[in-house]
Order: C-alpha cells, then structure tokens, then sequence
C-alpha cells in the first residue's frame, strides 16, 4: 500500500455567525479522526496481542505524543477490536462525539492494508488522487496508523477502520458531491483540531506579517497552508519566516500587508484556492467562496484548443487530465487572472508573484517578476 496519496475534502462545519471570542476563554484543542483511528488500530492491535490498554500513546506527525484514551477494547478469536471517542474540543467540528473504531486482523503476507468499514466513504470516481474502490483514508491519518501498528508488531495485518455513523454524517460534507460514498473521510494533517476562532485566528496572521516585517523581510511569500508552504520551500529558497500561512483570508492579509513596507507579494498554491481570487473572492472558505471549478473550466474553454476533461470533481482532477503543455497553459493563463485581481486589490502600490502548484506541490503555472524570490533550481 502506498502512502503518496492526497484527499481534500473540507467538512462543513456548523461555524457559528457570531463567534464568542469577546472574553478571555482559552479555547480547547481536540483531536483529529486520523488520530482516533491510529489510536484505535493501536490499541485493536494491542488486543489481538492479548493487552487490553485503557489508554495507547499516538506519536503526532509533527513529534508530539499524545495520550488517547479508549472507548472499548475487545478480542474476538481472530481479531481485536476498539474505538475512540473523536473529541474535537471547542472547534463546531461535525465529528465531534463520533465513535472511530478499528478492527484488526492478521494477514499471511505483505504489510498493512486498509479497508473501509461501516462509515467510512469510497473513492468512486477519478480526480481525487485516490484511485476508485479505495478506503478515503488522506495519506497522514494512514502514516500515522501504519506507525501506531508498527509500534506493536511487524506482522502483516488488515485493518478496517468504521465510523458507525458516518453515512449520516456524510451529508453535511462535500464527499456526495466528489464521488466518495458511504461515509466520512479519515482526515487531519497535524493529528490535532485547532478550535476555529476567527478574532484568534486573524490575530495570528497579523503577527505573522508583523514578525516578517520585523526581520526585515520586503518580499513575503503568501500559502493557503501545509502544500503551499512545502512548494515554496521547496522551489524557492526562503528563510521560513518569509513564507506566511493565509489560511482563507486573503483579503484580511492582502489588506494588512499593503499597509506595510513590503516591496513585492508572492501568492502561491492551489489553483482550487488561488483561483477563487481572480474572481475576487477574498475569503476562499467554502462558506464564504463558490467553488473554482467553473471558473477553471471557463478558463480552459477560452484558451485550450483541445477536448476537456469530463466528470472531474476537482480542480486537480480536472488538471491531470490535461498534458502536461496543456496545463502549463491553463496554469500560467490562471495565475496571471489572479497577479491582475491582486494587483487591482492593492491598487498596484506593490509588485506581485503568482505560482500555482498541484497538490504534490509540482508547478502548474506562474505569473509577474518572479525573479525577486531566487529559484532554488534553474
């Protein structure tokens, strides 16, 4: 089973209009689904081993251990069982109080492999890098199981991770419309839920433009998060206080930033994010934002002299279809309707760089005077 994979579905969360953040309550963190289902694939593992733990230690992607404690722990003749209580803290996450199980098997050969049980979706259709039939399990969650298996045994083992009402759940996100049924996705990137807080969150991303401007840094790098900040590192060479996680607010950001003595911006990532701006859609949080097919679909229509992909669910669907000649095209036409909606933005006070990158973090298109951040290859 291969790891290279990557799924991005965004739930809709229940985000309330008016956020409470007038007090001085700390919010509480919780913990994602990837990290109940390899706390519970530890602990099922641990039971077929014949322990039956109250409480199994997960290592967290980013180092930190965490402990989880445990709904139940079973053993059957061939098999062990248990489950998590997702707890999602203060975030309005809609699995919080799902119970996330995992059911372990021994197998005779070959390393772990995953299955969806009750719950938990299936890749049906292409485009979502995840070949159809396959468990929608994101590559980070299936790591940190791998790693929560391999901390007991080496043995060959199938482990089938259930959601018992995940199909109901299921509806209130995106996966109906991408062609994932059955159930939830298996998500997180850091194994812990931030509590959404817009004040807190804000507040944070005017420090992070306050500290690049204290350090003398005049051509910050914007990101929409975890894929953009690794492609910018990794095609250009950046101290890591020059690249800026935005999140959604890109007009908050561009906004704040235009205010500062920065010389040039540098907006890079996903065309499914980034191209929400050409539209002039500053807060690129589905709630806020319609989605960028259409918009790339149009794009593509105008420019291609080719036949278009069909059934895509993604913008990156959508790309992959296309060669690649085809998507450089797209891609530069893309970037270069975002550079002049930035520009129009900020009243073309300042210099702007747009690159666009797949979810692998491969370069799809660019746009502006990209020679003021140097290229780490030629």
């Amino acid at each position: 089973m291969t790891f290279n994979i990557i799924l991005t579905i965004t739930l809709i969360q229940k985000i309330p209009d008016t956020l409470n953040e007038t007090n001085d309550k700390k919010l509480r963190t919780g913990i994602t689904t990837g990290t109940c289902a390899a706390a519970a694939a530890k602990a099922a593992t641990l039971a077929l081993c014949g322990l039956a733990p109250e409480v199994v230690e997960i290592k967290l992607p980013l180092g930190q251990t965490l402990a989880v404690p445990l709904l139940y722990v079973k053993r059957f003749s061939a098999r062990g069982c248990a489950a998590v209580r997702k707890d999602a803290g203060d975030d309005p996450d809609i699995t919080d109080g799902a119970t996330i199980a995992a059911e372990i098997a021994w197998m005779t050969e070959g390393d772990i492999s995953f299955h969806a049980g009750e719950g938990v979706g299936i890749v049906t259709k292409p485009g979502l890098q995840i070949p159809p039939g396959e468990p929608a399990i994101n590559p980070v969650p299936r790591q940190m199981i791998h790693q929560a298996i391999r901390s007991v045994t080496a043995k060959p083992v199938k482990v089938t991770v259930s959601v018992p009402n995940g199909h109901e759940l299921a509806q209130k996100t995106f996966n109906p419309r991408l062609g994932i049924q059955g159930g939830i996705s298996i998500l997180g990137t850091t194994g812990i839920v931030r509590p959404y807080s817009r004040q807190a969150i804000l507040h944070s991303l005017k420090c992070a433009l306050d500290i690049a401007a204290a350090l003398g840094i005049r051509f910050p790098v914007l990101v929409p998060g975890n894929i953009g900040r690794k492609a910018a590192l990794a095609h250009f060479v950046l101290p890591e206080e020059q690249v800026i996680d935005v999140g959604n607010d890109w007009g908050y950001m561009l906004d704040y930033a235009n205010l500062m003595n920065f010389k040039a911006i540098l907006a890079l990532g996903h065309p499914g994010k980034l191209a929400k701006l050409a539209k002039e859609q500053w807060n690129t949080h589905s709630s806020h934002s319609t989605s960028a097919l259409p918009y790339v679909i149009q794009m593509a229509t105008a420019i291609l002299d080719c036949e278009l992909p069909i059934d895509t669910p993604t913008v990156d669907g959508f790309f992959q279809a296309l060669s690649t000649a085809k998507q450089q095209q797209l891609g530069n036409a893309i970037a270069t309707a975002v550079e002049q909606a930035i520009l129009k933005k900020l009243a073309r006070r300042i210099n702007v760089g747009v690159v666009l990158v797949n979810m692998q973090g491969g370069l799809l298109g660019e746009a502006g005077e990209l020679s003021l951040w140097k290229r780490r290859y030629c």
